[in-house]
C-alpha cells in the first residue's frame, strides 16, 4: 500500500468512525440537549455571528460560492488526468475514498455546526405548549380568531424595514420575550440579506439559516408583510431550532408579542396563512365562508403574495420541494413538509381558550 492511499485510507477510517458516533448521539434528544444545543452550539453560535457581524454582506454566500468553485477545480483535475490516461491502477480506489473523505467531512460540519440541533427535543414541550389534537370545527374557530386579529391590526400604517431595522425590532422582541423564557436570550445579532435574491426569489426561497457563517439571511425582494415575520424565524434558527414548524413557533411568538404593529401584523398574516390552508383541505366549504370575511387591506396583501411568486414562477421551485422535503426525512422529520402544518397544532393550543 503506497504512502499517498494509506493516508488516504486513514482520513477515511477517522471520517467514518467520527460520522458514525455523531449519528449515534443524533437518536438521544436528552444527550443532544444537554451536551450541543444547550452547550457547545451555544459558545459555537455566539462565535460565528460575532465575526460574520463584524462584515454588512453575507460573508456565508461567499463561503458557498468557494466550496462550489473547489468542486468544480476538482472535477476539472480529475477530468484532464482521465483525458490524459494518467489515471493509475490504484487511483481507482484513492479517488472514490477522496469523494467519500470530502462528503463526510461536510457531513460533520454540517452536524457539528448546526444539523444536530434537528434531534433536540421539541420546543413546544420547553414552552409548555400541548400537543391536544383539534376537530375541523375548532379548526374554524381558530381561523375566524386569526381573521377578527387581522380586521384589528388592518390599520396600521404599514412601513417597509431595511435589514438595520428588522434586525433591530427582532432583537427587541427577542430581548423582550427573554424576561419570561431564557431560551429566547439572542446575543451578537447576525441578519443579512441574501446575496443572490434573484436567483433565491426564483429558486422560492424566503430567507435561510447559513452554518458556515452563523447567518440569518433574509429575501428582501419580499412584500414588505413578510419580511418582520420570515427575520424572526430565520433568527430561531440561529437559536438552534433546526425544524421549521418549530422555527415558524419561536418566530410567531417573538413577532406576535413584538411592540412594533408591522411585526404583529405580519405574523397573524403568516399564520393565517398556514391554518386557511388547513382548513381548505379539511373543509372547503369552510374556507369559502371565511374568505368572505376578511378584511380588503389583508385581501390585497394575499393578492400581493400571489402575484409576487407568480411574477417568479418556474420549475426549478416544484424541483426544489421535492428535494427539501426528503432533506426533512433525512434529519428526523418523517413527516417531511407536512411538518410545517404542526405550526397549526400548536396556535390551537395556545388559544384553544380564547377560542
Amino acid at each position: 500500500m503506497n504512502t499517498g492511499y494509506r493516508s488516504v485510507f486513514s482520513k477515511f477510517i477517522l471520517l467514518a468512525v467520527a460520522s458514525v458516533i455523531i449519528y449515534i448521539i443524533g437518536y438521544s434528544d436528552i444527550t443532544v440537549e444537554i451536551i450541543y444545543s444547550d452547550g457547545l452550539y451555544k459558545i459555537s453560535s455566539v462565535v460565528q455571528r460575532f465575526i460574520s457581524g463584524l462584515l454588512p454582506f453575507a460573508i456565508g454566500d461567499f463561503l458557498y460560492v468557494l466550496l462550489i468553485l473547489y468542486v468544480i477545480r476538482s472535477l476539472f483535475l480529475f477530468y484532464r488526468k482521465l483525458a490524459g490516461r494518467k489515471l493509475l491502477k490504484s487511483d481507482r480506489i484513492k479517488i472514490p475514498l477522496q469523494l467519500i473523505n470530502f462528503s463526510l467531512i461536510l457531513y460533520l460540519l454540517f452536524k457539528i455546526l448546526w444539523g444536530l440541533n434537528y434531534s433536540r427535543p421539541t420546543v413546544s414541550t420547553q414552552l409548555g405548549i400541548g400537543n391536544e389534537k383539534y376537530t375541523t370545527p375548532e379548526l374554524v374557530l381558530l381561523g375566524k380568531f386569526y381573521i377578527k386579529k387581522l380586521n384589528r391590526l388592518q390599520h396600521i400604517k404599514k412601513a417597509r424595514y431595511d435589514i438595520t431595522q428588522l434586525r433591530h425590532i427582532a432583537k427587541a422582541g427577542y430581548d423582550q420575550l427573554e424576561k419570561r423564557y431564557p431560551f429566547f436570550n439572542y446575543t451578537c445579532p447576525s441578519v443579512k440579506p441574501v446575496l443572490y435574491s434573484y436567483l433565491i426569489t426564483k429558486i422560492g426561497i424566503e430567507g435561510y439559516y447559513n452554518p458556515l457563517s452563523g447567518e440569518a439571511n433574509v429575501n428582501m425582494r419580499l412584500p414588505s408583510t413578510e419580511l418582520p415575520f420570515v427575520t424572526c424565524h430565520e433568527i430561531a434558527h440561529q437559536l438552534g431550532i433546526g425544524r421549521e414548524d418549530e422555527a415558524n413557533l419561536i418566530g410567531y411568538l417573538v413577532a406576535i408579542n413584538s411592540s412594533d404593529q408591522n411585526f404583529r401584523y405580519s405574523a397573524a398574516y403568516a399564520m393565517l396563512k398556514s391554518i386557511l390552508f388547513e382548513i381548505r383541505i379539511k373543509s372547503p366549504e369552510d374556507y369559502d365562508l371565511l374568505y368572505t370575511t376578511i378584511n380588503p387591506v389583508t385581501l390585497q396583501d394575499f393578492k400581493k403574495d400571489r402575484d409576487f411568486w407568480r411574477s417568479y414562477n418556474n420549475q426549478m421551485f416544484g424541483y426544489l420541494d421535492v428535494a427539501f422535503d426528503k432533506f426533512l426525512k433525512l434529519n428526523n422529520q418523517q413527516r417531511g413538509t407536512d411538518s410545517y402544518q404542526d405550526i397549526v397544532l400548536w396556535l390551537y393550543n395556545i388559544h384553544k381558550k380564547d377560542l
